[in-house]
């Protein structure tokens, strides 16, 4: 593995660690100063621009490329944070943290479809021909193992830090680890030929023809819904119903502790080892599909067991959810034309993260009314469904990588590549 792709892990880690220490604190913040009806405004007050914004921040990661992207939304945040970092190290104001909540969300629009745009660059700069898939699912697998890492690190910093010197020190913090991002993200070797796509035509084009591209390229329009579908339970609303599983139950709150870190270790342990085992040959549509129908059937099992069950099977849940991102994601980025990645990330992410706070008070009304395992069974119907569309073979063409040389008209978009390729 070349040193652009370690010291964009490394660079990675500390922005995802300083991501999580940034919500936790802002939560944090707002709750205790201003009361939990204020949090939950100011978080929504972030989560609206990134929701709306998302797509044309694909647009912008492939117009200009996704490592000038990057290095600006890091910058910014960084000035952000450290901006409230100094802001509220008098007095915590109701408009100080809804003004950072909104910068914050806006530049997160630009961030996400970038950060998953990059990392076929960073192997291509690492080669002499051609795109190595074996490598680019080793760089998906590190990536998980660095989103786990952040999960658990970074609640675990906040934590610390607000206990020595609340918000101030906190924001702080995060701002640190997000200078530290910014200082390595300029090292990094990226190809020339990365930096602009399609530089003839507006953004509003750009943004219609990356549509037309998923829409037309059958492969490629499964991968982003099974992606869509199988990350849309596990980018929050799960977490919600674990702590509602556990208050039903009457746990501690420790144990919703263990069940929510039991699913990060789980995940990290996937990836690593579909990172060290990169070199291997799988099938990629038989291993999507069939983690996702563990995952339903595990969901399943979930709300009917007792303390130490729960936490068993949430691990296994990391490992099989950290087994579909891996795939799923790689094989994605093999398929997808380069001058796309940015548009194509920006969609799934919206699926994602975008759409995920939508069933957030779903979560808490079908447990209130039939309890959590409710909540578990609906969302192992959804992962059930990723699974049937997962296991769907797509016509065989031309690889889409190969038709990679022109500009990415309608023809190109057309193009399906072979589904038995192996990926990892």
């Amino acid at each position: 593995m070349n040193g652009s792709v370690l010291r964009w892990l490394v660079a990675y880690t500390c922005s995802v660690t300083a991501d999580s220490i940034y919500f936790i604190t802002l939560s944090w913040a707002a709750s205790r100063a201003l009361g939990p009806a204020a949090a939950g405004l100011i978080l929504a007050a972030g989560a609206v621009p990134r929701a709306l914004l998302m797509l044309g921040g694909g647009v912008v990661a492939d117009r200009f490329g996704p490592w000038r992207v990057l290095i600006g939304s890091d910058l910014v945040r960084c000035v952000l944070v450290l901006g409230a970092a100094l802001a509220v190290a008098d007095r915590v104001q109701e408009g100080t943290l809804a003004a950072l909540a909104v910068g914050f969300g806006t530049v997160d629009a630009l961030f996400m479809p970038a950060v998953g745009a990059l990392p076929p660059m960073l192997v291509d700069a690492g080669l002499d021909t051609g795109l190595d898939t074996g490598l680019l699912a080793r760089v998906q697998g590190m990536r998980v193992l660095a989103v786990r890492a952040a999960n658990l690190a970074g609640p675990v910093l906040a934590g610390v830090v607000l206990g020595v010197g609340g918000a101030s020190a906190s924001f702080l913090a995060a701002s640190l680890l997000f200078g530290a991002s910014l200082v390595l993200l300029p090292t990094l070797r990226i190809p020339r030929t990365s930096a602009v796509s399609e530089p003839g035509q507006s953004l509003w084009q750009q943004f219609s023809e990356g549509l037309r591209y998923v829409r037309r390229h059958a492969e490629l329009r499964r991968l982003v819904i099974v992606i869509g579908l199988s990350e849309l339970c596990f980018s929050g609303p799960i977490a919600v119903a674990v702590v509602i599983l556990v208050t039903q139950r009457h746990w501690s709150g420790a144990t919703a502790g263990w069940i929510l870190g039991a699913f990060s270790v789980g995940g990290a342990a996937a990836a690593a080892i579909l990172a060290a085992r990169a070199d291997r040959r799988y099938p990629a549509r038989p291993m999507i599909a069939g983690s996702l129908m563990l995952t339903a059937g595990l969901l399943v099992a979930w709300g009917t067991l007792g303390r130490p069950g729960a936490i068993a099977v949430a691990a296994a849940l990391g490992a099989t959810t950290g087994v579909t991102m891996v795939v799923a994601n790689a094989r994605l980025q093999t398929v997808a034309a380069p001058h796309f990645l940015g548009r194509v990330t920006s969609v799934t992410t919206l699926c994602t993260l975008g759409l995920s706070p939508l069933l957030f008070p779903l979560a808490g009304i079908v447990a209130a009314r039939w309890g959590s395992g409710a909540f578990f069974a609906l969302c192992a119907v959804v992962c059930a469904a990723a699974a049937a569309v997962g296991s769907r073979s797509t016509p065989s063409g031309r690889p889409a990588r190969a038709a990679t040389a022109g500009r990415g008209g309608d023809d190109e978009a057309a193009v399906s590549a072979p589904d038995d390729h192996r990926i990892i």
